[in-house]
């Protein structure tokens, strides 16, 4: 059975990834004309290349190419399959597509399977279906603000504000699951204190130097999505690290410098994943460790 569901899950989140990345490009495009119209500069070709992208309706939306602009047809459009079929390349005018949207179709087929091996709750009942759904549906919108902020140093209002609505959906059937909802309500509140609330206070002290605006209201969606105070603060701790991790190293073979920009909000995104299917483990390894090491 399990089995079943992995390989489902696999081919959904290979589905899921390919919608998430033509949403970018959507995104993207849409940024640019709202810049342009705001007087920014912007990118000549990147802007004239996804131009059209913006002109489509509901009923006619159709994704192309983003070198020849030709429309693609439901072939070219298989996840991953197309891509490997092609050799990477556009069947019309045979340049290299690039590895972003297979990255994003296999990235998010990975953390779909990965999510059911190691859910950390139940998925006996319903309503805990429905949490997993949920947190479906928010794993897509995270990795869509993933790879725009790593790409443009953005986090799009268009995807946070729906984040944010499924995660306070996630938050509200976690406190109506739990045996004393009040303690878990405070908790809640505990956890947008410490991941948005913190964040906030910094964004005010810099007036926005420090911090961007946006990865306080994606701190609001993962404290959400958490809904605990431990899980909200060992997230906070994991991004810094993580960020560490990253930037030290680079800034020790000169590669990343003090005005170096580096988007946290990638940064969140994976220590928030880590912490939602590992944190619980986690803080109950650490809690034995310093036991055995105190007594």
């Amino acid at each position: 059975m399990d089995i079943l569901v992995v390989s489902i899950l696999f081919i959904l989140g290979l589905c899921a990834g390919s919608f998430a990345g033509a949403t970018v490009w959507r995104l993207r495009a849409n940024q640019l004309v709202e810049d342009k119209a705001d007087g920014e500069r912007v990118n000549k070709y990147e802007y004239d290349i996804l131009l059209p992208l913006t002109k489509e309706t509901i009923t006619t939306d159709r994704s192309r190419c983003l070198h020849c602009g030709h429309t693609l047809a439901w072939y070219d459009l298989l996840p991953l399959v197309s891509w490997i079929s092609t050799g990477g390349r556009c069947r019309y005018c045979h340049q290299f597509i690039g590895w972003f949207e297979p990255l994003m179709e296999v990235g998010a087929a990975l953390l779909f399977v990965i999510s059911f091996l190691f859910w950390p709750f139940p998925l006996s009942e319903w309503l805990q279906i429905g949490v997993f759904a949920l947190w479906l549906i928010a794993a897509i919108l995270l990795v869509i603000l993933f790879a725009y902020d790593i790409k443009w140093f953005l986090l799009p209002n268009r995807i946070v504000f729906p984040l944010v609505s499924v995660s306070l959906l996630i938050a509200l059937a976690q406190v109506g699951m739990s045996p004393d909802w009040t303690l878990s309500l405070i908790s809640v509140f505990g956890a947008v204190l410490i991941l948005s609330g913190l964040y906030l206070l910094l964004w005010l002290v810099s007036k926005g130097e420090w911090i961007g605006f946006g990865d306080v209201k994606l701190g609001l969606a993962l404290a959400l999505l958490l809904a605990d105070w431990k899980l909200a603060f060992l997230c906070l701790f994991m991004a810094n690290l993580i960020g560490l991790i990253v930037v030290v190293p680079g800034m020790t073979m000169g590669k990343i410098t003090r005005k170096t920009r580096v988007p946290f909000g990638p940064l969140l995104i994976v220590s928030a994943v880590i912490t939602l299917l590992f944190g619980t483990r986690i803080i109950e390894w650490y809690l034995s460790s310093v036991g055995h090491f105190v007594f």
